[in-house]
């Protein structure tokens, strides 16, 4: 027992179990305070949903380090020669190591081919194989958002999928992307960890292998066996022409089909690319059919994220850094979960007052069932929204655009924060680091010492490239939408007026610069301003952090890393956890308070003056 206890997992004598203690003292607050509107069984899902995740965070996490550290794994026999062979045809030398700037060229580069393949992709699908439906070319200003939003890991989709694109096209183009995109986030967050661990060296790694070693040996097994799970479950997966039918008042039906299991494994473990094959996304009952398979979708978009962690302190030595950052995203995942399950279990007193909302429903309490399948229910549908917006993925299970303005705001929120809450692949995990720096540096105001982190002096060039990670994202949020929300133009692709149409500008642009791709409905999104405003706000997010965050840890590997002393501040400890968690609640709530106020904030108090715009 006590050497399973010491083997890494944090539930030791001398160090307590930070994401165990804090977040269920959180949930039992907020389920005494909320007067019980919460179901028991809706809040044990959450937990249920978390624990899943931690017991199999620390084999996972081990697993990526010895990946990504080129150590023996119980698939080298079988992908070994794949390897081999890959780096062969396109005469990648394995055994070369990059600095940073040569790093990011190449992620510059590859992205901008993925790009303009996947364009091309979609302007010829008329001409290309495997479009039984004879759909015609996508229009060039769709096309050039479309190909942007899977090569960004956004998935942000202004189009109806299953009446869009051809099965080559969702195939050949979106799947493959799923696939790279994310293999660049965790190439990416693999590089930065590298250059964090790093002592006077000039290397973060080789861009090439970690892109081939991510696909290889981590995205392609899960998704081969995770795709038979879902087909197993009833998810469909084949190449049919769609089924038109008769109903029996006469009308005509079509009854879209498609390989939709092997596009919906990859989109959920990738946890960036969250475009569903149907336009219902993982609410349409042939992507997501019940509720065993929702709850594994939403084990997939956390495991390989909250693994990082764990892969992350084996990688810099010191394993309870890996557990300090789990347990921050911890705190914050159920503070989220719980908020928005509060808000829609409340429901909206309007309805209450008309008695359109029974509150002796022993299920639901009067809570907001608009927009939400009966089959998953409000704590499935709240907890299935927290986990895509912490997670960096546009995958729904319910209708955004009808949650309560709170729901709604905490959607918001967990994407203005970086979506650092697990994050996507490896774009979650770098995003927290960045907070961890600016942790630091203030905790090193505020005791007058030299700001350090894992033995390496945070100085003025690492703030800066953080204020480079961190403000761009922001300028496209604010900016767009300030923009949007007086141009004619616009405003015409608006379904609701008021307040709650500014929540949806708000929302398109936070979700683009995110890099997540969710939607409020409302908004109708084809056209040429809003395919050319957010495909700029969707590459403006994803790469100027990526290689802010890739210059630091070509700066930070330069650097002696020295050994802590007794005035070091420690950052593996409850006490950096908890100024972590206020930093991150502070930076984020300075930076988009006004724009929350005069958006769902105020829509909370017309809702209950009983005003509906």
């Amino acid at each position: 027992m006590d050497a399973w206890l010491s083997s890494g997992y944090p539930l030791t004598r001398r160090h307590p179990p930070y994401a165990l203690t804090v977040t269920l003292s959180c949930i039992f607050l907020a389920f005494r305070q909320g007067h019980f509107i919460m179901t028991t069984l809706g809040v044990f899902q959450g937990i249920a949903l978390f624990l899943m995740v931690l017991l199999l965070t620390k084999p996972v996490g081990e697993y990526m380090e010895r990946v990504f550290s080129k150590q023996h794994t119980m698939l080298d026999l079988v992908l070994s020669p794949i390897e081999r062979f890959i780096y062969w045809i396109t005469r990648v030398d394995p055994s070369e190591e990059m600095a940073w700037k040569r790093y990011s060229l190449c992620l510059i580069l590859f992205s901008l081919v993925g790009s303009l393949a996947l364009y091309a992709i979609m302007r010829l699908q008329h001409v290309l194989p495997w479009n039984p439906m004879a759909f015609p070319a996508m229009a060039p200003d769709l096309s050039f958002n479309t190909s942007i939003s899977f090569v960004t890991g956004t998935s942000w989709q202004a189009y109806a999928g299953e009446s869009t694109m051809s099965y080559f096209t969702d195939m050949v183009g979106i799947t493959v992307q799923d696939f790279l995109s994310a293999a660049v986030g965790l190439s990416v967050a693999i590089a930065i960890i590298r250059g964090f661990a790093g002592s006077k060296v000039e290397s973060i790694g080789n861009f090439w292998v970690d892109i081939v070693r991510s696909c290889l040996y981590i995205f392609l097994p899960i998704c081969i066996v995770g795709g038979l799970v879902f087909v197993s479950l009833g998810v469909i997966q084949n190449l049919s022409p769609y089924h038109v039918l008769t109903t029996l008042d006469g009308t005509r039906q079509i009854i879209p089909l498609g390989p939709v299991a092997s596009e919906e494994i990859i989109k959920l473990l990738s946890a960036s690319d969250g475009g569903g094959f149907f336009n219902a996304n993982s609410a349409h009952p042939f992507e997501n059919p019940n509720a065993l398979c929702n709850f594994l979708e939403m084990f997939c978009l956390l495991i390989i994220p909250a693994a990082t962690t764990f892969c992350f302190g084996r990688m810099v030595k010191d394993q309870k850094q890996g557990w300090v950052l789990f347990s921050v995203m911890s705190v914050l995942f159920f503070v989220g979960f719980l908020g928005m399950y509060a808000a829609e279990q409340r429901g909206t007193p309007i309805l209450k007052t008309h008695h359109i909302a029974q509150e002796s429903s022993p299920t639901q309490s009067g809570g907001n069932m608009e927009g939400k399948e009966v089959r998953f229910g409000i704590a499935n549908s709240a907890l299935f929204e927290t986990v895509t917006t912490d997670v960096s993925d546009g995958a729904v299970n319910a209708g955004l655009d009808s949650f309560t303005p709170l729901g709604g705001m905490v959607a918001l929120v967990n994407m203005m924060l970086g979506e650092i809450i697990f994050g996507g692949v490896g774009s979650g995990f770098y995003g927290m680091l960045l907070f961890v720096v600016i942790t630091v540096f203030i905790a090193g105001l505020m005791i007058g010492r030299t700001p350090e982190y894992l033995g390496k002096k945070i100085q003025s060039r690492e703030i800066k490239l953080v204020m480079l990670a961190l403000l761009p994202t922001v300028f496209c949020i604010s900016g767009f939408s300030a923009w949007a929300a007086v141009s004619p133009e616009a405003l015409k692709s608006l379904g609701n007026q008021g307040v709650h149409g500014l929540t949806e500008l708000l929302y398109a642009y936070t979700s683009t610069a995110s890099n997540n791709g969710s939607a409020m409905a409302g908004l109708l999104v084809n056209t040429a301003f809003w395919n050319i405003t957010t495909a700029i706000a969707m590459e403006v997010g994803r790469f100027t952090t990526m290689i802010a965050m890739l210059a630091m840890a070509g700066s930070l590997a330069k650097k002696p890393s020295a050994p802590a002393s007794v005035s070091s501040f420690q950052t593996n400890t409850p006490l950096f956890a908890l100024l972590l968690v206020s930093v991150i609640l502070i930076v984020g709530g300075l930076t988009y308070f006004p724009a929350l106020a005069i958006g769902p904030i105020l829509e909370h108090f017309q809702m209950i003056a009983g005003k509906i715009i």
